[in-house]
C-alpha cells in the first residue's frame, strides 16, 4: 500500500500494470481468433474445434482457486513468471506436435495462465489502491484490457495471413514475456503483513472464506454471475444471430468491433461515477441496457438493427467496466484476500461459462431468438439483486470515515 504520508496517484501503476496489461492482452487477443481455426488445420472436426475455444475458458475456471492460493503463498511476481511460462511453452509445444488432443490441452493451460495474470493483477491493485479511488483504478484495468482486446484480433489476423497461423501464438508468447518483465521489474516486493502472509496458501482457507462471506457471495456474487452470463452471452448472440439473418462474416466482425469500441470510450467515465456516486450507479446500467440490448436481437432483422442492438449491450457492458473486479475488491478482507479473490472469480467465471450453454441449450427447445432473450432476463435479476440486496461499499466506507469523533472528557 501507499506508505504513510505519501497520496496515492492512479499514474503510479501506469508502467507497473496498464502497460503490461496492454502487452497481455494483445497477445491474447492475437491469439485467440486463430484457436479454432488453427484446430482444424490439425484436424479437428467443427465440434471439437468449437469444443477447444471453449477449454481456454474451463482453464480459467478451474484454476481460480488454485491461482488465488499461488499468488497468497508466492506473491505476484513469482506467480507472474509461473503464468507467463505456461504461454511461453505453448509455440514451442505447437511445433513439435501435429495433434489436435495435445493442443486442446494447450489452450487449457492459456485459460489457467489467464487466472494467474488476472488474479495477481486484481491483488496488486486493490492492496494499493484506497477505496475512494479504487473504482478508476480498476476500471482503468478493465479498459486496458479491452483496448489490447480490441487491437489484438488485428495484429493476429494480418500476421497469420501473411506468415501462418502458429504465428499468432509466437506473438501471444512474446508479448506475454514482455508483460511479465516489465511488471517483475516495476512491481515492489510484496508489502502484506505477517499475519496475512501465513494464511495464504491455506485450502482450507477457501471454504472458511466461502462461509464466513456467504451474504457477499449469495447477493453480490450473484449480481456478478448476473454480468458475466450477459458479456458471454452477447458475445455468443451477436454471430449466431448475424449468421442466422443471413450476414457476412465480416458484417457480423463490424458490429463486434463497434460494440466493443463503445465500451473503450467509457472505461474511464465509469471509474468517475464508481468513486463518485458509489457503484450501484454504474452496475445497475450495465446490467439493464445489456439486459434490454439482448432482448432487441429477435426483432432485428437488419445489418442496422443488429448494430443497433449491439451497440446497446457495448453501452451496457462500458458501464460495467471494471464493476465485477472493484466489488470484489471492495468486499475482500484484509486476510485472506487472495483466498477471496479466488472464490470470487470463480463465482464470475462460472457465470461466464453459462452464458453461452444457456442460449445453446434453449435454443432448441424455444427457438434461438427466445434462447437470447431469456438470457436478457438474467440481467433483469441481477438488476434487482444489486440495487435492492447489496449494500453500497463506497457509501458505508464514507459512513465510518465521518463519523464524528467523542470529545475526550475535559
Amino acid at each position: 500500500m501507499a506508505q504513510a504520508g505519501t497520496p496515492f496517484q492512479i499514474r503510479s501503476l501506469g508502467l507497473s500494470v496498464y502497460l503490461p496489461t496492454v502487452l497481455f492482452a494483445i497477445g491474447q487477443g492475437a491469439a485467440i481468433p486463430v484457436i479454432p481455426l488453427f484446430a482444424k488445420d490439425l484436424g479437428a472436426s467443427v465440434a471439437f474445434a468449437a469444443t477447444i475455444v471453449s477449454l481456454r475458458g474451463w482453464g480459467t475456471m478451474v484454476f481460480d482457486l488454485p491461482a488465488g492460493a499461488l499468488i497468497a503463498r508466492f506473491g505476484e511476481r513469482r506467480s507472474m513468471l509461473f503464468g507467463t511460462l505456461a504461454l511461453a511453452v505453448t509455440p514451442f509445444a505447437i511445433l513439435i506436435s501435429h495433434s489436435a488432443l495435445v493442443f486442446a490441452a494447450l489452450v487449457f493451460v492459456m485459460g489457467c495462465s489467464f487466472a494467474v495474470w488476472q488474479l495477481a493483477r486484481l491483488a496488486y491493485v486493490t492492496e494499493r489502491a484506497p477505496l475512494e479511488v479504487r473504482g478508476r483504478a480498476l476500471s482503468l484495468l478493465g479498459g486496458t484490457n479491452r483496448l489490447g482486446n480490441l487491437i489484438g484480433p488485428l495484429v493476429g489476423g494480418v500476421v497469420a495471413q501473411a506468415y501462418g497461423l502458429e504465428t499468432a501464438f509466437w506473438i501471444q508468447a512474446a508479448l506475454a514475456c514482455a508483460a511479465s518483465a516489465v511488471m517483475y521489474a516495476l512491481v515492489r516486493g510484496d508489502d502484506r503483513t505477517e499475519r496475512a502472509a501465513d494464511h495464504g496458501g491455506i485450502y482450507g482457507r477457501f471454504a472458511g472464506v466461502v462461509v464466513e462471506h456467504r451474504r457477499v457471495f449469495m447477493t453480490a456474487g450473484l449480481a456478478t454471475v448476473a454480468i458475466q452470463v450477459l458479456r458471454r452471452s452477447r458475445e455468443a448472440a451477436i454471430p449466431l444471430w448475424g449468421d442466422a439473418i443471413g450476414m457476412s462474416p465480416s458484417q457480423i466482425g463490424f458490429i463486434l468491433s463497434g460494440s466493443i469500441f463503445i465500451e473503450v470510450l467509457l472505461f474511464y467515465p465509469t471509474g468517475i461515477v464508481m468513486d463518485r456516486w458509489g457503484r450501484k450507479w454504474t452496475g445497475v446500467p450495465c446490467l439493464v441496457f445489456m439486459a434490454i440490448g439482448l432482448m432487441l436481437f429477435p426483432f432485428a432483422h437488419s445489418f442496422t438493427g443488429l448494430l443497433l442492438a449491439g451497440m446497446v449491450t457495448g453501452l451496457g457492458n462500458g458501464f460495467g467496466s471494471g464493476i465485477a473486479m472493484t466489488l470484489g475488491a471492495d468486499f475482500s478482507p484484509p486476510v485472506g484476500r487472495n483466498e477471496f479473490i479466488g472464490v470470487w472469480r470463480l463465482v464470475g467465471d462460472v457465470g461466464g461459462a453459462a452464458g453461452p450453454m444457456l442460449i445453446g441449450g434453449l435454443a432448441g427447445a424455444i427457438g434461438l431468438g427466445g434462447a437470447i432473450v431469456a438470457s436478457g432476463s438474467v440481467g433483469a435479476l441481477g438488476a434487482i439483486v444489486l440495487l435492492f440486496f447489496v449494500a453500497e461499499p463506497l457509501k458505508r466506507a464514507r459512513t465510518s470515515v465521518e463519523a464524528p469523533v467523542e470529545p475526550r472528557p475535559g
